[in-house]
């Protein structure tokens, strides 16, 4: 038994799609090159995995008491046997709704892993946490596009906010527990808070019924979301945790709020959580700390066993500071706290990457098969130094604006924003150091208009600042 190369594969299995790490565990695994991408390693990788399981079969039929190992490996040989399926599944799902769809290859997922030696019990367990993996790969990778290495990062950050970043701790003991883990969205307006908010509560895991041969629920249910900004204060309460008959004025039935709407494998949004007052907060830590809540006008408990996502375009730390956002809810709320890029840091680090997003958006917009000349007309017009205020929503507005008039001048009323982006990651602890010479430099280069000044009043060599300017713009 070769448990050297099971060993690597269960390393794989292990780590994040969304990392470094992954590819070169791959590249180890098939001996492939460094210029080899992910995609172009997996089968190979998975036809010597097949191989290797083919070869134990002829002397043990219950391959997963061999090792843990070999238990890991056979378990990444089904899942990739029914990738297909799964994503296919999704897309079924996202058409039907909140109607549970039927997957009979599930039941026939769960019965090769019986073959193999798993317990029908943990076989069912594996075929749920396989379609949750599934899942955040696909609205990760799917709605979070972009090659600039913030991007690639941000994307980590979202998977091991699903998964935690080891996931061998998540599949012995935390698949049923994540509820205990908020998440606190950061960044600025149009960054793509709600997509990323919607990429992880869509993400739960979700168990399978062998008897329906469904998964319990959908996961477009799974997921709901209420932007707080939107209610005065005096109805925020309602719309939270619903409210009884005749509780008050104008309550002339009972409203279940969005806590009692949300699923038991389901999380909850709470966008521009910022703007809520402390009366709020102080109810909203209580659901998080007890689990329970209470509809105005009840004194009844109802129990929520969701995830709870929020999001604030606010300097959190400001709004602390200021005595505006309770510190004991800060963190409850901060189990991970992740910053969404702007998407001028994501062009500044690789230029194409307003190319790549506009031509997605365009797609999105207009369909895959019209090709409009408005990403060439977007970069005509707006140059490369444009700072993109509004972020991935302003770009959105900008396709729109040149389709309908032929031409886009840019926000011209918004404020410099550069300086808040880079507090916020400041705040956050997301900015690298490298990130932070970058800046640095630039704004010195952008003053000075030369390298050798802005050398001498970094001590850097010449050559490091240009690179760093250079390699930003």
């Amino acid at each position: 038994m070769n448990i050297k190369f099971f060993k690597m594969v269960s390393e794989a299995a292990f780590s994040n799609p969304f990392s470094e790490e992954r590819i070169e565990i791959d590249r180890r695994i098939v001996g492939a090159s460094e210029n080899a991408t992910w995609r172009e390693m997996l089968n190979p990788l998975l036809r010597v995995l097949e191989e290797n399981i083919r070869e134990l079969e002829k002397t043990e039929s219950n391959l997963v008491r061999l090792d843990e190992a070999v238990a890991v490996g056979v378990l990444f040989h089904v899942f990739h046997q029914y990738v297909n399926q799964f994503d296919e599944l999704i897309e079924q799902q996202v058409v039907a709704g909140d109607e549970s769809c039927r997957a009979p290859f599930a039941f026939q997922c769960l019965e090769e892993l019986a073959r193999y030696g798993f317990r029908r019990t943990d076989a069912c367990r594996f075929v749920g946490i396989f379609y949750q993996i599934r899942r955040a790969y696909y609205f990760i990778s799917n709605e979070l596009i972009g090659d600039s290495p913030c991007m690639k990062r941000f994307r980590a950050q979202l998977w091991d906010t699903v998964f935690t970043h080891e996931i061998s701790w998540y599949v012995r003991c935390l698949w049923n527990r994540m509820e205990d883990f908020s998440t606190l969205l950061l960044g600025e307006t149009g960054t793509g808070k709600g997509a990323a908010a919607a990429a992880i509560g869509r993400s739960g895991y979700i168990p399978f019924n062998p008897n329906a041969q469904k998964f319990e629920e959908s996961f477009t249910r799974a997921f709901v979301s209420i932007n707080l900004s939107q209610y005065p204060e005096t109805l925020i309460e309602s719309e939270l945790f619903g409210h009884r008959k005749g509780a008050f004025t104008g309550a002339i039935e009972k409203h279940d709020g969005i806590f009692a709407r949300c699923s038991s494998y389901g999380a909850i949004f709470l966008d521009e959580i910022g703007d809520v007052g402390v009366p709020v907060q102080i109810k909203l830590l209580q659901v998080l700390q007890e689990r329970t809540f209470s509809p105005v006008g009840s004194h009844d408990k109802l129990r929520f066993n969701g995830r709870v996502i929020a999001a604030t375009n606010h300097s959190i730390n400001t709004l602390r500071r200021e005595g505006k956002f309770r510190d004991d809810f800060y963190y409850r709320l901060c189990s991970d706290l992740i910053t969404v890029p702007p998407l001028r840091q994501r062009i500044r680090e690789t230029p194409r990457e307003l190319e790549t997003l506009a031509t997605h958006l365009m797609q999105r917009i207009c369909g895959p098969r019209l090709q409009l000349p408005v990403v060439g007309k977007l970069k005509e017009e707006m140059g490369k130094n444009y700072a993109w205020p509004g972020n991935v929503r302003e770009l959105e507005q900008a396709i729109r604006r040149i389709l309908l008039t032929g031409t886009y001048a840019g926000d011209t009323a918004s404020e410099p924003v550069e300086e808040v982006a880079l507090g916020q990651a400041v705040e956050s602890g997301s900015l690298t150091a490298k990130e932070l010479v970058e800046k640095y430099c630039r704004d010195l280069y952008d003053t000075y208009g030369n390298y050798g000044e802005v050398a001498r009043r970094t001590g850097l060599d010449w050559r490091t600042v240009k690179k760093n300017v250079v390699g930003i713009r």
